[in-house]
């Protein structure tokens, strides 16, 4: 009897079992490494150095290893693989944000850097105001096993986080309008130049009593926004009155309540800057119950350029964020892939983008 082993060359010395493959076809079972690496003629190391991205291996075992992979639809368990290197494959997410849109488009983005290198995205909400938050962070991070944690506003913005995830020795990367920690921890967003882009425009267009909706004073975000915003009103000479700014919290009820109280102002204003575009979503529905016309009688503008922003009515004019982007890069940062391509710096900065409801302010 002739045995169904044939060696293969090149094959690091191990031979491929011709009858595995009909176990597997069979539907038997499920493709594990030891399976691939007998498949492929290769040693379970060196299949685990491709699965890795190892550099230390030729360029047509790792085709080989790879086609081998594609064909029986091999997926490294994270957990498993964490054991064996003594890490986890796994990058945790924790955010308080009361943007739905921001959290997918984030989760989106970690998702694209990700995307090839076996590593696995984890979310956690949490609530930064909660006595037990720290507390909270600190037992996701250990349970899970993290290899790191990617941490969008606000909960990026809260030094005590930073501090844990150091003592506990947990990789992190914030993200955030302003410079908080040393680079290598860092994507910054720069809200200031947009906001900064969004005041020029409206003084362009003519405006000189402009509301300003802000957001939650709890992220860093809004006083960036405000901040920026009111430079380019001091470039014009002008000055952001005290009764044409109103407190939101990024949420379209609190858009539309800010809204009906900056119409209410006598004069009103000719145009309103909300602090995201939740909120000018809100204060577009007040201009409505006003019997205003945007932008015939009012100029409504947002900030992030979300989804929302081109599903209202009319079309938000915005400073758009790339949000997706931003969490791609900040991904790749985190597992050292950014190391292989290079990015552009300005990738993350925002900019203006200018549809239907904005327009010079009405005739007298």
């Amino acid at each position: 009897m002739t045995s169904s082993k044939t060696p293969l060359p090149d094959t690091d010395g191990v031979e491929i079992d011709a009858g595995l493959e009909a176990g597997l076809e069979g539907g038997r079972k499920r493709a594990t490494i030891n399976d691939i690496a007998r498949l492929a003629g290769v040693s379970k190391k060196t299949v685990s150095r491709v699965i890795n991205q190892s550099p230390f291996v030729r360029d047509e075992t790792r085709e080989r290893i790879e086609a081998v992979i594609a064909e029986w639809g091999y997926a490294p368990d994270p957990q498993a693989r964490g054991l064996a290197f003594r890490r986890s494959f796994l990058i945790g997410m924790i955010y308080d944000n009361p943007n739905p849109q921001y959290v997918v488009n984030m989760q989106l983005g970690l998702l694209d850097g990700i995307r090839g290198s076996g590593f696995e995205l984890v979310v956690h909400p949490c609530d930064r105001s909660s006595p037990t938050f720290l507390q909270d962070v600190r037992s996701f991070v250990e349970r899970q096993k993290l290899f790191g944690v990617v941490l969008p506003p606000s909960v990026s913005e809260d030094e005590r986080v930073a501090k844990l995830l150091g003592e506990i020795g947990c990789e992190y990367i914030r993200i955030a309008s302003v410079e908080l920690d040393k680079p290598e921890h860092m994507i910054v967003g720069h809200d200031r130049l947009g906001a900064e882009a969004m005041g020029a425009h409206l003084v362009e267009l003519g405006h000189r009593r402009i509301g300003f909706i802000s957001g939650l004073p709890s992220f860093r975000s809004s006083h960036e926004r405000r901040g920026g915003f009111e430079d380019a009103l001091n470039k014009a000479g002008l000055k952001l009155e005290s009764n044409y700014v109103v407190q939101g919290a990024y949420t379209f009820e609190s858009g539309l309540a800010c809204g009906e109280a900056l119409l209410s102002q006598t004069p009103r204003p000719t145009a309103i800057f909300a602090g995201n575009d939740e909120m000018a979503a809100g204060v577009l529905q007040a201009a409505r119950r006003a019997g205003l016309q945007v932008p015939a009688d009012l100029t409504v503008v947002g900030f992030d350029d979300f989804q929302i922003a081109q599903a209202v009515w009319p079309p938000l004019t915005t400073i758009h964020i790339p949000t997706r982007e931003v969490g791609r890069i900040a991904a790749e940062k985190l597992i050292g892939a950014a190391a292989r391509e290079k990015r552009d710096p300005n990738s993350t900065i925002p900019y203006l983008v200018v549809r239907e409801s904005s327009g010079a302010p009405p005739a007298g």
